[in-house]
């Protein structure tokens, strides 16, 4: 019976420690560098929980999509969104916040909470309607957990991010003050070697 006893606590610890790993372990061996205008961000992703989210990002990102885009929507103490290809071009700001790559991916909800430092798709009303625009949370947003697909996390760069989330911002057409009142570009996103970022 102590045998069965210590076999049955053993085994629990071992999945206590295999979700624990999970937890926090992500399958990606990649990260990625944004380099914007303010500084610089690594990102880790969650591939485990996001693959096909992540591997969305780091195409468009290999592509060169993203370089020379903007982050266009601050909302001090909430987010910084990027990501739209039309902030490229100052004549389309009426427009920026709706470009995207000309397809959408599906969401891919999980367990991940909307905490400082998490990167995570903006979309519109249709849960599925996510393209190239993503953005970083900057404080507790927990109330958008299992409506929009978290992707990853800051580890590198909070300050930059803090930097950015501090730019000061006017109302836009749609009476939100959220945006930027300077330029905040987004240079390039790198996809690179986890262990090639110290």
């Amino acid at each position: 019976m102590k045998i069965l006893l210590l076999s049955c606590l053993a085994f629990l610890g071992t999945l206590v420690t295999a979700a624990n790993a999970e937890d926090t372990t992500p399958m990606s061996n990649e990260v990625a560098v944004i380099k914007t205008s303010e500084g610089d961000i690594v990102i880790q992703f969650w591939s485990d929980v996001a693959p096909k989210t992540v591997e969305n990002f780091e195409k468009l990102a290999k592509q060169g999509f993203y370089n020379g885009t903007a982050f266009h929507r601050i909302i001090k103490g909430f987010m910084i969104q990027g990501g739209d290809p039309l902030t490229k071009d100052a004549k389309q700001e009426a427009r920026w916040g709706t470009g995207g790559p000309g397809y959408q991916i599906k969401a891919e909800f999980n367990s991940h909470s909307h905490q400082r430092g998490v990167i995570s798709m903006a979309r519109s009303n249709d849960p599925d309607s996510a393209g190239s625009q993503f953005f970083i949370v900057l404080g507790d947003a927990s109330f958008l957990d299992g409506k929009y697909t978290a992707f990853g996390k800051v580890i590198k760069g909070d300050d930059v991010v803090g930097k950015i989330g501090d730019t000061p911002v006017a109302r836009g057409d749609g009476g939100e003050a959220s945006k930027p009142t300077k330029r905040i570009e987004v240079k390039s996103i790198d996809i690179v070697p986890a262990d090639s970022v110290k």
